[in-house]
C-alpha cells in the first residue's frame, strides 16, 4: 500500500489545489496500444494527480484491461487506478480481477455496477453467481485486499431508476460500505453537479466528489453521449454546437470553449478535482487544461 500522502483520497482532501486526472480505455489492437502509449506520454507532461483505465467484463476484454494497465504503468509513474464492474461476471471472476490488479501493483479500484449489455437504459440483470450492485462490490474489494476504493456518482439522474433522492442514498450506501471518493458520470450543467453534492452533504455524505469531464470535439459525440450516459446533452449546450456542424474546426473550438467554461464553473464552486475522459487522445484535454491554468482562480 502506498504511503497515505500518495493516495487519491489524500490528494483530494488535503492537497489544497484541485486534482486533475485522466481516464483511458483498453485498446483493441497494436495500433490502439501505440495510440494509448502516446496519449499517456503526452498527458503525463501535464502532471496528473492520477490516471485510470476502464474495464472489460468478458474474458478477452478483461485481458486487454490488464494489458492496458501494464502499458500505462510502464509509461508513467503516476498512481494508476483500475476500474472493476459486476455486470456479466460471477463473484469468482470479480475476485480474480481484484487479484490481477493486486498482482499489477494497483492499490486503487473504481467500483462500478457496469451497464447491461443493452446499454445504460436497459434493465440490469445480475449474473446468477454474481453481485447485484456497486455497493456489494465495494464491500468485496475492501474484504479482499488493502485497496482505496472509488465509486461513480450521477449529476444527471441515473437512467435506471429516475430518482435523484435514490441516487444520493445509493451513494451514501457506497460510502458506508467503504468507498472513499466518487467520480461523476459526464455532465454538461454545473448546477446539476452542485445539486448532487448539496444533496449528498445534506444527508451526511462526506467523501469528495470529482467532476467527470468529456471534451466535445465533433458532432458525432452529441449522439454518442446519450448512448453512453442515457441522458441527452442539454439543448442550450448542443444547439450552438449544431449550428456549426458543417464547420468542424469551428465546432471543435466552441466545444473546447464550452467545456473549459464548465470546468471553471465547477472548480469555482468547490469541486475537489476534474477527471477527463480522454478517449485515449491527448490534444483536447491538453487544450482545456492549459486554458484552465491560464485563468485566475475564482474558487468560492
Amino acid at each position: 500500500m502506498p504511503a497515505n500522502d500518495a493516495t487519491i483520497p489524500h490528494a483530494l482532501t488535503t492537497g489544497g489545489s484541485p486534482t486533475f486526472s485522466f481516464e483511458y480505455f483498453p485498446p483493441k489492437d497494436a495500433v490502439g496500444v501505440d495510440k494509448l502509449r502516446e496519449a499517456v506520454s503526452n498527458l503525463s507532461r501535464l502532471c496528473p494527480s492520477w490516471v485510470s483505465v476502464t474495464y472489460g467484463a468478458t474474458g478477452a476484454t478483461r485481458e486487454r484491461t490488464f494489458e492496458a494497465t501494464r502499458v500505462i504503468r510502464s509509461a508513467t509513474p503516476v498512481t494508476t487506478m483500475g476500474h472493476l464492474t459486476v455486470a456479466g461476471q460471477s463473484v469468482d471472476e470479480v475476485r480474480a480481477a481484484i487479484e490481477s490488479y493486486a498482482g499489477l501493483g494497483l492499490t486503487h479500484i473504481l467500483a462500478l455496477r457496469g451497464d447491461p449489455a443493452g446499454g445504460p437504459t436497459a434493465p440490469f440483470e445480475a449474473h446468477p453467481h454474481g453481485l447485484s450492485n456497486a455497493t456489494e462490490l465495494v464491500r468485496l474489494i475492501k474484504q479482499t485486499g488493502d485497496f482505496r476504493v472509488g465509486v461513480a456518482a450521477f449529476p444527471d439522474i441515473h437512467p435506471d431508476k429516475g430518482d435523484r433522492d435514490l441516487d444520493v442514498q445509493i451513494l451514501l450506501d457506497k460510502q458506508e460500505a467503504g468507498a472513499e471518493f466518487a467520480i461523476t458520470q459526464l455532465f454538461f450543467r454545473a448546477e446539476n453537479y452542485f445539486d448532487l453534492v448539496e444533496r449528498f452533504r445534506a444527508r451526511g455524505g462526506t467523501m469528495p466528489i470529482v467532476a467527470g469531464i468529456m471534451p466535445v470535439t465533433n458532432v458525432g459525440q452529441i449522439e454518442r453521449f446519450r448512448d453512453m450516459s442515457g441522458v441527452a446533452m442539454p439543448d442550450e449546450f448542443s444547439r450552438p454546437l449544431l449550428q456549426r456542424a458543417d464547420d468542424p474546426a469551428s465546432f471543435r473550438a466552441l466545444g473546447i470553449e464550452q467545456m473549459t467554461r464548465l470546468c471553471d464553473d465547477v472548480l469555482a464552486g468547490g469541486a475537489p478535482g476534474l477527471q477527463f475522459f480522454t478517449l485515449n487522445r491527448s490534444t483536447a484535454t491538453s487544450e482545456i487544461l492549459a486554458k484552465l491554468r491560464e485563468m485566475p482562480p475564482r474558487r468560492s
